[in-house]
């Protein structure tokens, strides 16, 4: 294994275990890897420190272990079990109700640069580093052993997040299918509630696993009130609203795929159809042009404004825009729940913009709750930089 030698006192951060190295402080580098080979970390007096994938970037190190030898044939499969047993432990893995989950977040599983999302059978594996992307078909083979008879495919959709480099074959594909399993989309549940996942053309891995928790909130709250759901992708918001008993929901969103699983899951659902309308348009566009008071529940949960730190300013304006025109919107003693799922945006900083949205328009607002990502998108106590998802719960009078 080549070594990655660090300046003097360039350690703390791996001492406290933090999961990256960053190219600054390398000293040197003994031998030549290749971009996702295994390399040891030494500070600048020998000490072996961990190991991990090498990179070319300001992480030039993703480190995969401070105690154990990544290179053991078990090792893939002790460190997903770790994350099943979590999930298995909060009731996730095993519940009648719910049958997708996140079975791998990254660094929170100590794996970074990999996400797996379970989808009621069937694993959709993402990597996001080129060493992860090589050690996908022994990835795979793990997973065969932990679920057994339950796997029916593990689906590699790494062409979009895998980085570009010669030689990658980036194209989608199952890395192992069982002989009786043919579909590229299946039912789950949350929470009781019926969807449709597409993990071959659907956005990320098919679903956007992160908002359950938040979801049953709206769920819980939806009762006699009508409800917008903008950005809605396939209509996760909009199925627990009207689970909970809403007048009506609106869901909003740019892509005429999503709108129609969105009205898919709706039959799915069995809910009346004319409790429900799609608009394929401008999510931003239509909540200037909603007419005051017209809904009491709000959702406000756009993409990403910023996927890098130059993207920062401009995305807190746009924050500040969009949730200036829900909370002018919202009816008198109406939700509106709005979230930022932007990694460079943090808790402080968004709330900021609300704060700035709701001055704006001169109506009193309380928070009511601070919303987050749930469990199996598990944060590691020494990489605080994986809590992602932030959001509020505003009551507008």
């Amino acid at each position: 294994m080549d070594k990655v030698i660090l300046k003097p006192h360039r350690e703390e951060s791996l001492l406290r275990y933090h999961p990256w190295v960053f190219s600054g402080a390398i000293a040197q580098i003994t031998g030549h890897p290749a971009e996702g080979d295994l390399v040891s970390v030494c500070s600048a007096d020998g000490q072996v420190l961990c190991c991990g994938h090498y990179q070319i970037g300001s992480i030039a190190v993703r480190v995969l272990s401070f105690d154990e030898d990544p290179t053991q044939p078990d090792f893939w499969l002790r460190m997903l079990s770790r994350a099943y047993a979590l999930r298995e432990a909060c009731g996730l893995a095993t519940s009648a109700t719910t049958t997708c989950y996140r079975l791998v977040h990254g660094e929170g599983d100590g794996l970074p640069g990999l996400i797996i999302d379970y989808y009621n059978g069937v694993c959709v594996l993402q990597a996001h580093s080129v060493g992860m992307f090589r050690a996908k078909a022994a990835i795979a083979d793990a997973l065969r052993e932990l679920y057994g008879d339950r796997l029916k495919a593990v689906y590699d959709k790494s062409s979009g997040t895998a980085p570009f480099k010669a030689g990658l074959e980036l194209i989608d594909g199952y890395l192992y299918k069982a002989p009786s399993f043919v579909a590229d989309e299946l039912t789950v549940l949350e929470n009781g509630n019926k969807f449709l996942v597409n993990w071959c053309e659907g956005q990320k891995t098919g679903f956007f696993l992160d908002q359950r928790e938040n979801r049953f909130r709206v769920g819980a709250l939806a009762r006699g009130r009508r409800v917008l759901n903008l950005f809605c992708y396939t209509g996760g918001f909009s199925i627990y609203a009207l689970a909970g008993g809403a007048l009506h929901v609106d869901s909003v969103d740019s892509s005429q795929r999503a709108m129609d699983m969105v009205d898919r899951n709706v039959l799915l659902n069995g809910f009346d159809a004319s409790l429900h309308t799609s608009y394929c348009t401008d999510a931003i566009d239509f909540v200037k042009n909603v007419p005051d008071g017209a809904y009491d529940l709000m959702i406000v949960d756009p993409p990403a404004f910023a996927k890098h730190r130059g993207a920062l300013k401009n995305a807190l304006r746009a924050y500040q825009r969009l949730n200036a025109a829900a909370i002018a919107k919202v009816a008198p003693g109406g939700f509106v729940f709005t979230f930022s799922c932007s990694q460079v945006v943090d808790k402080e900083a968004f709330a900021l913009a609300v704060f700035s949205a709701a001055a704006e328009t001169g109506r009193s607002v309380r928070i009511l709750d601070r919303l987050n990502q749930p469990a199996d998108h598990s944060v590691n106590i020494y990489h605080p930089e994986g809590e992602y998802l932030k959001g509020l719960l505003l009551y507008v009078e």
